[in-house]
């Protein structure tokens, strides 16, 4: 099981989104996805999401919002807790990341276009709704999600 952090960076109607194509080995190969990486020994939360969205992007965060825990079950990658975040207060020099290529995407394009998770429209879409925090867990087999829980109930997918 691994523990990771995911920060999704908002200005205006628009995220800030990592094209994951520069890793050679990687279960987000070609996804558009948020900012974040897995913990190191004795990090919290938050100390995680900090150190990885200053470490890929040159961003500083000056407040944030833990948002939820989305629990990843998957039969090639094995099970993950994400502590999911967002942020509309950042300042510095967006830089380049060795692990993909950034850019400001709207609300509409990353929902209705992009190569992402199924299951990440679904946190997004919580994510937009200000949904309170919230537990999601998302199974998949291969790339194909077959079951979500929101809270503990089963959710339409």
């Amino acid at each position: 099981m691994r523990n990771t952090s995911l920060c999704y960076l908002m200005r205006g109607g628009e995220l800030l989104m990592l094209h994951r194509v520069k890793k050679s080995v990687d279960e987000n190969a070609g996804k558009w996805i948020g900012v974040g990486g897995k913990f190191e020994e004795g990090e919290s939360p938050e100390e995680c999401m900090l150190r990885e969205v200053g470490e890929e992007t040159g961003l500083s965060l000056r407040s944030w919002r833990f948002r939820g825990i989305v629990t990843f079950v998957s039969d090639e990658w094995g099970t993950e807790y994400m502590h999911l975040f967002s942020s509309d207060d950042f300042c510095g020099e967006l830089k380049s990341c060795d692990e993909g290529v950034f850019a400001w995407k709207s609300r509409e394009e990353v929902l209705s276009s992009l190569p992402i998770w199924e299951g990440d429209r679904i946190f997004l879409r919580l994510l937009f709704e200000e949904r309170p925090f919230f537990s999601l867990k998302l199974r998949y087999r291969g790339d194909m999600l077959v079951e979500a829980l929101l809270d503990g109930i089963p959710i339409e997918i």
